[in-house]
């Protein structure tokens, strides 16, 4: 049986002693490991990053994903389609651990694997696989595919996360002082917890949870029925459930629940607090509800050339990186579009995950103007798109190849597929203005502008997430007006759409040409303010403060 010098390798500092467990669907560490989608994946990856540096005392639990989430591909006519790829990861260390969880009540085997901390410098981290040979296909396909649309298999994948994350850390002799729920996803967990204490209070002394979605149909909910038959709830029957955590009706939300099992949780920023307060703050037996804002791990995602260059204050070495770093990622668009794109052009890019509220295309939503911009002799522009919509997402998947079919006449715009890790590293580092332009109100943190602005591509951004708490307007980013809240949902993408293409007209594009100081000012101050405010150690020791001392 492994010891704890087995997993992690080092003496935690005692400053972080206290011993947490941290549950996720999904870790982004490194390129080579596909098992996450988006933002809640960059998020956990960076704090088990920065749990690594700091020496706490922190181990994490996912799972392992045959298929990851899936591969951005093309088809014949160049648009995108999802494939689904088997991986495998000759570098996690098998633990020799196999038990069983019920699901459905039917013993499924899981096998659990260790990325031990040295490999790609996180905390250690337990993956969990249905895919061993004493399972049948059915079992087997729990941990196929991140996200699965079927809805049993869906549950499926949170009963293995909850219930058998738990047993595993029994099993390793490793009892934590703090079960870290991040998202609702393991929320089983807590049953196991309640058979085990016996008590709702004691499950409340040891467990946290950190909520990310700020609006009631992003929270998962299934029928009791349902989820009875799979198991879900452990030993106890759908109306202990309910009596014990005071939900009645026909579904049980994830996030509801884990509110009222937790002894505290967070929202991702100071603005989604306020919003996750107001959401489920009125229902009786929820715990208390702060802000920890998100951040990202400086040390992987920074190049080094251009953040020594900013700290000397070397113009000259920073304007020759950052073309040097445009250059990059314009071998990725001539492979991948067949254009040629300019380092002294004036670069944006709008890249993250593809939902519909994310609004990649409201920059073309006034096709007129969009074209007299793109066409635009004076102040030249490129402009790129990526990201990856869930792959069941029809209507997402074909606004990504709609923009794909309406930019491709234009030499100086390009739409890229396969948008993991390491793409998202390159457009950072090689564009120079950062867009985001969500619905106001939907966004919980968002993360790439942080990283986008340790690498020298300034924000242009409505002011929701985590914006707020950074924005200077025109001193370390571009602020786009929202339209007043009154508005219905078409007005305010007219009004915001004429706000971004007012800012990009007067104030971007001719700033970029016409004031090149100026803009070098812009681009060191947001350098300066993103560190370390949105530095993932300030977060890695913020929950160690406000969240794992209950």
């Amino acid at each position: 049986m492994l010891n704890k010098q087995d997993i992690f390798g080092y003496e935690p500092d005692q400053k972080y002693k206290t011993s947490v467990a941290y549950f996720s669907m999904e870790f982004a560490v490194d390129q080579a490991l596909k098992i996450y989608s988006g933002g809640l994946g960059f998020l956990s990856g960076s704090h088990l990053r920065s749990a690594y540096e700091l020496k706490q005392n922190m181990v994490g639990i996912g799972m392992l994903w045959k298929y990851g989430y899936y591969d951005q591909v093309r088809d014949g006519n160049a648009f995108m389609k999802p494939e689904f790829i088997e991986k495998q990861y000759s570098f996690l260390q098998d633990t020799g651990i196999v038990f069983t969880v019920q699901v459905h009540d039917a013993p499924v085997h899981v096998k659990a694997w260790l990325l031990k901390p040295e490999t790609f410098g996180t905390a250690p981290i337990f993956l969990l696989s249905t895919n061993v040979p004493e399972n049948d296909e059915v079992s087997k396909s729990i941990t196929y595919r991140l996200y699965d649309s079927n809805e049993a298999t869906r549950i499926a994948q949170t009963i293995i996360l909850g219930v058998g994350g738990a047993i595993l850390l029994d099993i390793l002799g490793f009892e934590p002082d703090i079960y870290h729920m991040n998202e609702g996803h393991s929320v089983s967990l807590n049953f196991y917890l309640y058979a085990k204490y016996k008590s709702l209070e004691e499950v409340k002394k040891r467990v946290v949870f950190t909520t990310h979605t700020p609006e009631m149909a992003g929270n998962e909910a299934h029928r009791y029925d349902l989820l009875k038959k799979m198991s879900f709830f452990y030993h106890l029957q759908e109306h202990e459930v309910k009596s014990l955590l005071g939900m009645d009706g026909d579904s049980f939300n994830y996030t509801l629940a884990a509110l009222k099992f937790s002894g505290k949780a967070n929202g991702v920023s100071k603005l989604h607090g306020e919003v996750a307060r107001q959401m489920w703050g009125n229902n009786p037996g929820v715990c208390e509800i702060i802000a920890i804002t998100n951040a990202q791990n400086k040390a992987y995602w920074r190049d080094v050339a251009l953040d020594e260059a900013i700290a000397a204050n070397n113009a000259e070495a920073i304007i020759a990186r950052k073309k040097a770093m445009k250059l990059d990622l314009f071998r990725v668009i001539a492979d991948q579009c067949g254009k040629l794109f300019d380092p002294n052009v004036l670069t944006i890019v709008w890249a993250r995950r593809f939902a519909g509220y994310k609004r990649a295309d409201l920059v073309m939503q006034d096709w007129e103007r969009f074209v007299a911009m793109v066409n635009n002799a004076k102040y030249p522009v490129q402009i790129i798109w990526a990201g990856k919509p869930y792959p069941e997402d029809e209507g997402s998947i074909a606004l990504f190849n709609q923009i794909i079919a309406r930019t491709r006449a234009f030499a100086n715009c390009a739409v890229l597929t396969g948008y993991e890790l390491h793409l998202s590293a390159l457009l950072k580092k090689g564009s120079d203005v950062w867009l985001n332009n969500p619905r106001m109100y939907r966004e919980a943190s968002g993360t790439s502008g942080m990283t986008a602005a340790m690498n020298g591509s300034i924000n242009l951004s409505l002011p929701d997430g985590w914006v707020p708490e950074f924005v200077k307007d025109l001193k370390n980013c571009f602020l786009v007006q929202p339209a007043p809240n009154e508005f219905q949902e078409h007005e305010k993408d007219s009004q915001e759409n004429r706000n971004l293409m007012d800012v990009l007209e007067k104030t971007v594009l001719p700033m970029y040409y016409g004031a090149p100081k100026k803009w070098l000012g812009i681009m060191k101050q947001a350098a300066a303010d993103v560190v370390p405010t949105f530095e993932a150690g300030r977060l890695a020791a913020e929950y160690y403060e406000k969240m794992y001392s209950l």
